[in-house]
């Protein structure tokens, strides 16, 4: 199966990013890829109010996605933001979810519908995310064509049970949409995490990260977590199948099951764990 990955920069304005999402969509869907992946906060960037344009999964922004998806018959998953429950001083909160929206199969008789809401949220190198957000509690997948897709977002990839239960519940690959915070070190960071995580999981990570605002000629707000760009595809023995650079761009991978099942065979790391 072909995948793509989507290395984007958003901004504040939903409707302007869905016109992002409509031209790689376009894009992905003409290369033949039968899903794909977006940043993590596709409808509005970290650094903007984030309140004001959460919405349930069923709001117009979604269903906006779905059309897209239908409309190129490919499997999207986009960040979005759902309304949470005020924090306990009455704060508005919103949760940070995926969406992974699109046709089954040939003809969309069938439609993929699935929600992810971040388990792990970023509360590290000085930034809180908790303070505006609320964490979800379960995993989610979707399976297209056979092939079973974990779902995680961002600061999930530092957390590897989370990708070990996906490849226990049958993921061969798990999607990580993200918006990575720049800072010393945090390109290093990311590749190792994506290609650890693989290792873990004997799986495919498709890691689609925001675009480096500069390089995109976009102005971000400081301080905010807005991207870095470098999205990568990694294999289930942690070798980078592809990668890209800090500006927009679209990565294109060929994901091979027997490969998984081969990996599990020759490193059969989810067998041998032991509780300690």
């Amino acid at each position: 199966m072909r995948i793509a990955a989507a290395q984007i920069t958003t901004g504040p304005d939903p409707d302007a990013n869905l016109e992002l999402i409509r031209d790689y969509t376009a894009r992905a869907a003409q290369a033949g890829a039968r899903v794909v992946v977006f940043p993590e906060a596709a409808q509005r960037a970290f650094g903007h109010p984030l309140p004001p344009v959460a919405e349930p999964v069923t709001g117009a922004w979604a269903e906006a996605v779905r059309g897209l998806a239908r409309e190129f018959q490919i499997v999207i998953v986009a960040g979005m933001f759902t309304p949470g429950v005020p924090s306990a001083d009455g704060r508005p909160r919103v949760v940070n979810t995926l969406i992974a929206v699109g046709p089954a199969g040939a003809g969309g008789a069938a439609e993929i519908d699935v929600a992810y809401d971040k388990i792990h949220l970023y509360d590290a190198f000085g930034f809180k995310e908790s303070d505006g957000v609320q964490p979800g509690r379960s995993p989610a997948h979707f399976v297209l064509d056979d092939i079973t897709f974990g779902l995680a977002t961002c600061y999930d990839i530092r957390f590897p049970n989370l990708f070990t239960a996906h490849a226990r519940s049958g993921a061969q690959v798990t999607l990580v949409p993200a918006s990575w915070g720049a800072g010393e070190g945090k390109l290093e960071q990311w590749r190792l995490l994506a290609q650890a995580r693989a290792l873990d999981s004997t799986q495919y990570i498709l890691a689609c990260g925001q675009a480096d605002p500069t390089a995109a000629g976009v102005e971000a707000v400081q301080g905010a977590p807005t991207g870095i760009g470098h999205s990568m595809i990694v294999s289930p023995l942690g070798v980078p199948l592809s990668e890209a650079g800090s500006a927009p761009e679209l990565l294109i991978a060929e994901l091979d099951p027997e490969l998984v099942s081969r990996t599990r065979e020759l490193v059969p790391v989810l067998r041998n764990a032991r509780q300690l």
